[in-house]
């Protein structure tokens, strides 16, 4: 359960990307939800011990994470939710044409147009986290409400069925989200507030010390130890 004890003294905050910006939802004494143009922004208005959100953190100079190896073979049918971090070479080329051809060669596989698009987020958190306030740690979604379900949850987050199940997770945990989430309601996607909701319980596991990492001993750096939380 989420211990709003422990987080009266501590605040978290979960992170999404959203079309216009950032949405953040951040556990306290209550449950708030937070826009920003910038990730920086967002975590200066909230103040949290721990930031969790949802992007790629660490790079691999070729081949593919083990962590996002693992986190696929975990989710089963829902594996293509799983972002398959670009190596960090491709980050720097301009066009979609270019980095999909440097990650062809690096990685053995393209890269969508989809996934070219997140590169601006990508590069702002690559370059935020370095000098972040507090910690921070990379979350997957779909692993946190699958680990809140025990298995994988059998609708997409598109769906109403998904939402609503998804919603309902959310509030077993005790997060549950108020009605008028003000500017960030207006700016956010109903599945980006969901997430970003479903990466703040993660968080406040890792300052718990009840978070579960993928892989569960971390052997790739990137400055510091990749790994997804859940």
């Amino acid at each position: 359960m989420f211990d709003t004890a422990w987080s009266l003294a501590n605040p978290v905050l979960g992170v999404d990307a959203c079309k216009s910006g950032w949405i953040g939802i951040r556990l306290g004494q209550d449950v708030t939800a937070h826009f920003a143009r910038h990730v920086a922004d967002l975590v200066a208005e909230t103040e949290p011990a721990i930031v969790a959100i949802d992007i790629p953190i660490g790079f691999p100079e070729r081949g593919r994470r083990a962590a996002d190896v693992e986190a696929r073979k975990l989710l089963g049918s829902r594996w293509s939710s799983v972002f398959l971090t670009p190596v960090r070479t491709a980050l720097t080329e301009p066009t979609h044409e270019r980095a999909s051809a440097v990650n062809r060669e690096l990685a053995g596989e393209g890269m969508s147009m989809q996934a070219f698009g997140l590169f601006p987020k990508i590069r702002e958190v690559d370059a935020w986290c370095r000098t972040a306030p507090c910690r921070v740690v990379e979350p997957h979604p779909e692993l946190t409400f699958r680990q809140m379900a025990g298995e994988p949850l059998p609708d997409s987050k598109k769906t109403w069925a998904g939402l609503e199940h998804r919603r309902g997770l959310l509030a077993d945990q005790s997060i549950h989200l108020p009605a008028d989430l003000g500017e960030a309601g207006r700016q956010a996607a109903p599945d980006d507030v969901l997430d970003a909701a479903a990466v703040a319980w993660t968080a406040a596991r890792v300052a718990s010390g009840t978070a579960l990492s993928l892989p569960d001993a971390p052997a790739e750096f990137d400055d510091f130890p990749v790994a997804i939380w859940r």
